[in-house]
């Protein structure tokens, strides 16, 4: 049987080819939000370091789901699944934590 790309997926396949010259510079801005984020933990150790990393890693995040995850070219409908699972985990990720901090 001879099946098309295409036809797996309904007909409704939006192929999107990215330049090479964007993952080159995603990485190199990750690579620099990485140095950012290690540079405030030596340089900054305590609160400020802490601060740091939890504004820096959700821009990492954002970065690596949009493009190496293609979340940037799917249907609306998938991104709000994912961002509901996301919702989820981070509530009760919140709740664990909450609990740990009020032994």
């Amino acid at each position: 049987m001879n099946h098309s790309h295409s036809m797996t997926h309904g007909g409704n396949a939006r192929p999107h080819v990215l330049p090479d010259g964007l993952f080159v510079g995603i990485w190199v801005g990750l690579l620099l939000l990485t140095a950012a984020t290690v540079s405030a933990s030596v340089f900054f150790p305590g609160k400020i370091g802490i601060l740091v990393a939890v504004l820096v890693t959700p821009a990492k995040a954002a970065l690596i789901l949009m493009y190496f995850m293609h979340l940037k070219y799917e249907k609306p409908a998938f991104v709000a699944m994912f961002l509901v699972a996301v919702g989820i985990l981070a509530i009760f990720m919140g709740l664990t934590f909450f609990d740990y901090l009020h032994r």
